[in-house]
Parts: C-alpha cells; structure tokens; sequence
C-alpha cells in the first residue's frame, strides 16, 4: 500500500496540482494551503493584545465598543489581497476558514477578548449573498469558532437594504450610504450578551459602525470588533 502511495502521490499532484492558495506555488505540503514562504510573510498587526490600537481609535467618539481588532495589514498587489479574492470571489472558502483560524488564535492569545459570547459576521445584501452563494464574514466567523469554539450567531442581524459599493466614497458618504441598513431579528439571543462583530475589510469603519449600533440598542449587549484585514489608504 506505502508503495502504491508513493507512486500514485506524484501523478495525482501532476494532473491535480495542490498549489499555495496566494502564489501559485506548488512548493507545500497537501495539509497545507499556503507556503512557507507566504505565511512568513503574512503581514499580521498583533493588535488583537494591543489596547487602544489604530483600528480601536476609528471608532473613538462614534460607537461604544469594548475592543477590536484586525489581524493583517491589506494592500493591493499583496498577500492579503490575493487571499480575500480567493475568498470573497473564486469561492475558496477553505482559505476563510484558514484565516478565521488564525484571527481565531490571536483572540485566545489575547486577555481582551476572553468573555465574548457569540459571533455575529456582518451581514450581506440578501441578493449579493444570493449571488456569490455565502457571507465571507460568516465563513471567517465558522474558522475562528473552530479554535475559540465560541458560537457563531446566524440571521439575529441582517441587512434590511442593499448599499452601493463604498470603495470610492468619502467617509461621509460611507456613512450615509449605509445608515439604516442594518435590524436586529432575534433581540432575546443578544440581551446581555459580549458579542464579536465580524468582517473582511474595514476601512473607515462606516459599515460596522452602522451594524454596531443597532446591536449596541440591545439591553445589556456589548460589542466587540475584529476584522481580517485593515486598508489604511
């Protein structure tokens, strides 16, 4: 059997080629979805144990948050972003369950997110969901429950009407963009709870924002930030 094994291994990695999820490469083991030389050089923040961090100050003045976080860096033409399209566009939701896994690591590294609750990923558009199939937000939500096992609450919050795309909006304009967007279905799952709002991407924040406060009229309810990825431009 080893024998056939061994055989067998290099013809089936000829015709179906096991490659690292944000190179190409083909240089990796098949238990693994990036390569070595990418997951050195994941560009990670650390800002999950960090108080008082850049992503924390978005919200300063705007919401009540108890603490937040991103896991990495993004820009364009980088690691970060070869994996979110993987994710968010080629539907590989094996490398978001990877990256939920890792966010979910930092969190139980950190002491400032010990008492969280549930997980909640930002709702989509119903007819954007509909479209690509899944939440992004929700599949990174499945990874980090894995590791924390904390529970992942799906449907208590959703988005009552579609947005434009924020990319090329001012902060005002984000705002406004999404303002009333979001409801909350199931107020008795969230009565007194710490929940774990989820995302991809933040940049002004605009949309968790607008997500965070609906949650936060909840009786008793706290919120807490993370986020894969931060675009600081």
């Amino acid at each position: 059997m080893n024998i056939a094994v061994k055989i067998l291994s290099p013809l089936a990695h000829l015709f179906y080629p096991h490659v690292c999820a944000a190179c190409g490469s083909d240089l990796l083991s098949e238990s693994n979805l990036l390569c070595l030389q990418c997951i050195h050089e994941l560009p990670h923040t650390g800002y999950a144990s960090l108080e008082n961090n850049p992503v924390e100050k978005i919200f300063w003045g705007r919401i009540e948050i108890t603490s937040a976080m991103c896991e990495f860096y993004f820009s364009k033409g980088t690691i970060v972003q070869s994996l979110i399209h993987q994710l968010k566009y080629k539907g590989n939701k094996e490398v978001g369950i990877m990256l939920g896994n890792i966010m979910g690591n930092s969190l139980i590294n950190s002491d400032r997110f010990t008492d969280i609750d549930a997980l909640i990923p930002l709702p989509l558009n119903a007819a954007k969901e509909n479209k690509r199939g899944f939440n992004q937000s929700e599949i990174l939500c499945n990874g980090i429950s894995q590791v924390t096992s904390i529970p992942v609450l799906k449907g208590v919050v959703s988005r009552v009407r579609s947005t434009e795309t924020q990319t090329k909006k001012r902060r005002s304009q984000r705002w406004e963009n999404v303002e009333g967007s979001f409801c909350v279905s199931n107020r008795e799952k969230l009565i007194g709870k710490h929940l774990l709002l989820v995302d991809d991407v933040i940049t002004t924040g605009a949309t968790l924002e607008a997500c965070g406060k609906v949650i936060l009229q909840i009786p008793g309810a706290r919120l807490s930030i993370a986020t894969l990825a931060w675009a600081t431009k």
